[in-house]
């Protein structure tokens, strides 16, 4: 049984180490708040944006009667042949199994694309690491030497998003839809709405199949307990469990905006108009994606310390029992000796 001191000390190494996870804690408690206010922020400015292309969609001719093709090539499908992936990871660890789970993923969804020429964008650090030890990292413009390559490599940007970060990332991805080089383009991320109601996504983006609608490819639900975990991770940390935010007067106006039945007289052609704002709606989506991927690692960080805090009180109480016994043997002992001492004389 190791004696008492270096029980001690071990005591207070793991005292230090949980008052650096419940800092850690309220951190990313703190971060989270933010990160949802940012995706909050960005949701009327999609919201008008979808609500202008539908309306120009009646107005447009989107569609060529002869052909019965697409004329916005964004809106052309072709069966698939090269793809390329966008997926959305952590810059940073500590946060339970949100990359891993992640990664997993896009693994199984590469396995069902297995016979087609794969580019991935790696957006986070986490997702960089792990796919350049598995696949040749080339420029989209170089020779292919392998079915699956890492085309981009992009951390940093999440650690506060800008739309500015994510368009030159996404009208990369849109120019090489336009020319031909990609049949089709997907986006892996950990989609968030609440800290109970998250799940993890694969979800198509070109080619656009109907505006205001997503075309979801696979979605991975958190467990009930999952779900448990998480509520009693915000509920300490002070964190809504459910979104609660009401929608401002700028929101409540996006959502009406251009629905009405009014015709307007565009200075340029409607068709103009749709060709210019399509790839806008395509950035922000991505875009969307990138705020909803940082949130939801913020609440698995949060959720990763509180069982991390949770695992260190529950290892200094059972280290602070096996510590009494040992004082109390060591006591035993000393009292044996004594009294053994004084028979002997």
């Amino acid at each position: 049984m190791p004696n008492v001191l270096d029980i001690k000390r071990r005591i207070r190494s793991v005292k230090s180490t949980r008052q650096i996870t419940k800092a850690m804690k309220m951190v990313s408690a703190a971060k989270l708040r933010r990160a949802q206010e940012r995706a909050l922020a960005a949701r009327p400015y999609a919201q008008m944006l979808t609500n202008v292309l539908k309306s120009l969609v009646q107005r447009a001719d989107v569609i060529d009667p002869e052909t019965g093709q697409a004329k916005h090539p964004l809106l052309e499908a072709r069966p698939e042949r090269n793809i390329a992936v966008v997926i959305v990871t952590g810059d940073r660890g500590l946060a339970g199994g949100f990359n891993s789970n992640l990664l997993k993923a896009a693994q199984r969804f590469l396995f069902t694309k297995e016979g087609l020429n794969i580019d991935l964008e790696c957006v986070g650090r986490k997702g960089r690491d792990f796919f350049v030890r598995r696949y040749p990292a080339q420029k989209a413009s170089e020779e292919r030497t392998a079915s699956v390559r890492v085309t981009g490599e992009h951390y940093g940007i999440l650690k506060a998003p800008q739309f500015s970060h994510v368009a030159p990332i996404a009208e990369d991805i849109i120019a090489r839809y336009d020319a031909g080089e990609l049949d089709a383009v997907y986006i892996i991320f950990n989609e968030f709405k609440s800290v109970i109601a998250q799940r993890l996504v694969v979800e198509q983006i070109l080619p656009v199949t109907e505006l205001g609608e997503r075309d979801i490819e696979q979605a991975i639900e958190l467990s009930q307990e999952e779900r448990e975990h998480a509520g009693e991770a915000a509920t300490t940390a002070g964190v809504p469990l459910t979104d609660t935010h009401e929608k401002s007067d700028v929101e409540r106006h996006a959502e009406t905006f251009f629905t009405g039945a009014t015709d307007y007289i565009y200075e340029q052609p409607a068709t103009q108009l749709f060709r210019e704002l399509l790839p806008k709606y395509v950035i922000e989506q991505i875009y969307r994606a990138m705020l909803e991927s940082v949130a939801a690692e913020h609440a698995a960080r949060m959720t990763a310390m509180d069982s991390a805090t949770n695992n260190a009180g529950e290892l200094i109480d059972t280290l602070t029992l096996k510590m009494n016994r040992a004082r109390q043997a060591a006591i035993t002992t000393e009292i044996i000796e004594i009294v053994s001492g004084a028979a002997a004389l």
